[in-house]
């Protein structure tokens, strides 16, 4: 039976990074919906009902617990909570697909097939279906055949709904969103069905930030956001190995070419490498649908942008082994920062990842800290164990260590104690600044031989 406390039933298929913190906000702020989020992981749902919530994101728990047992509610159940559901969401998995057609570019999805044929195969009265997971062009079309295709006497719509949501600022991208798009068939029932979600979000979203059009512009529209971003951060990134050459200083480049308004100045701060859930997965989906319709130069394009991101990583290590003196067999490195950015625990695609492997091949002693990724670092590197360490305490990473190497912009590397560090490390000191945090001259004042990103070294020999 309906709960006749509350207007609608809303399900979330998925608590991870994207379900659980969409739901807590729009059970915050949507008291008159129920909202259920339903996870056949029972410890991520388990966590959720904790005040150690199982993904890291500044202000979650604050939103969650403000609505947690009034109308926000976590579920194994997910056969039961499709039943009572009016509006479903899906955001379950869609990672790369690394097997027979396609593999290494478009996505795998079959976690997401799997969940339509559970809903038509439990649902008993209409749904409206909404896609939050990120999806190649055209799935909705492959979906609706699942869905009314089993002449059952309901009917399904599907709604297009991506997340444009970034790891660290995602409390705040929900609460106050660029825009949010909502894509449906144009067909009567697909436009009431698109309206629906659009009266969801207007309960703290001003209407002209709320766009709709047709689903395949919906779905497209996220993999082409993600790929002009990441094509914006390799194209710079390109840029700082010309500087490196050069003399030139990229932060001063990318400050002259930011104020053009043209361009403007986001995403242009050169670092070792993008990494995260979506940037590389997206564009290599972007690539694979270019490719099945013979764009074949577009395909090439957008792939180089990849290209440039790993070009990137390997070259930050190149001048790790080359400045110290073309060896690093049993050296003690210290990676600051194993995320892929701060003010997450995602590791998922983090530069860290390649750069401690590759380290490792080298023989060398890598330690890492991080303030939130730990955990998923120590699964990231399971197998090369033996020759990683993970610290808790950035100044015991660091003692006796011949390098440091900062690899996430943490606030907490800025105001670390560089003169207590440096008097504990192993000399020549090395620091490979991979964000551009820090002060360069300040901490080459102090003794260390710093290599910047996109900048001249400043060394002592």
């Amino acid at each position: 039976m309906p709960d006749k406390r509350f207007n609608k039933n809303i399900l979330c298929i998925g608590a991870g990074y994207v379900g659980g913190p969409t739901m807590a906000m729009i059970a915050a702020k949507c008291p008159q919906y129920k909202i259920t989020v339903a996870d056949t992981n029972e410890e991520k749902i388990k966590a959720w009902q904790t005040e150690n919530l199982p993904i890291y994101e500044p202000g979650l728990l604050e939103v969650v617990k403000k609505s947690r047992d009034r109308n926000l509610f976590f579920s194994t159940d997910i056969e039961e909570n499709i039943k009572k559901a009016d509006i479903i969401f899906v955001s379950v998995n869609t990672p790369t697909k690394m097997y027979g057609i396609g593999a290494g570019k478009t996505a795998d999805l079959q976690f997401w097939e799997k969940i339509a044929r559970d809903i038509v195969r439990i649902a008993d009265s209409d749904k409206i279906i909404v896609e939050k997971s990120t999806l190649p062009v055209r799935t909705a079309e492959a979906m609706e055949r699942i869905f009314n295709g089993m002449n059952k006497k309901i009917h399904f719509d599907v709604v297009s709904n991506p997340e444009f949501l970034a790891e660290g600022t995602a409390i705040s991208d929900l609460e106050n969103p660029d825009r949010i798009l909502i894509g449906s068939r144009e067909t009567e029932s697909g436009r009431i069905a698109r309206e629906k979600i659009v009266e969801i979000y207007a309960n703290w979203i001003p209407r002209d930030k709320i766009i709709t059009c047709d689903i395949w512009s919906s779905e497209l529209s996220k993999l082409v956001a993600n790929a002009f971003l990441a094509q914006r951060i390799s194209s710079i990134n390109s840029i700082s190995a010309l500087c490196e050459k050069t003399e030139a200083d990229i932060a001063k480049v990318a400050r002259a070419i930011g104020m053009d308004s043209r361009i403007g100045p986001k995403f242009l701060n050169a670092s070792v490498g993008f990494g995260g859930s979506c940037f590389k997965k997206d564009i290599l989906n972007l690539v694979y649908i270019c490719e099945y319709y013979g764009l074949h130069e577009v395909a090439q394009y957008w792939e180089n942008v990849v290209k440039i991101n790993e070009y990137q990583e390997e070259r930050f290590v190149q001048k790790m082994i080359h400045a110290m003196f073309n060896t690093i067999a049993h050296k003690r490195i210290a990676l600051f920062g194993f995320a892929f950015k701060a003010n997450t625990g995602d590791t998922r695609e983090s530069p860290a990842i390649y750069i401690t492997r590759k380290l490792a091949e080298e023989r060398a002693h890598v330690v890492i800290n991080d303030p939130e990724s730990l955990r998923n670092a120590a699964q990231d590197l399971k197998d090369i164990r033996e020759y990683v360490e993970f610290e808790t305490d950035p100044y015991k990473a660091s003692q006796e260590a011949h390098a440091i190497a900062i690899m996430t912009e943490w606030e907490l590397y800025k105001t670390l104690d560089y003169k207590k560090i440096y008097k504990r490390m192993e000399k020549p000191a090395f620091l490979f600044d991979g964000r551009n945090i820090l002060d360069h001259q300040e901490i080459y004042e102090i003794g260390f031989n710093v290599y910047p990103i996109g900048k001249p070294a400043l060394t002592h020999f």
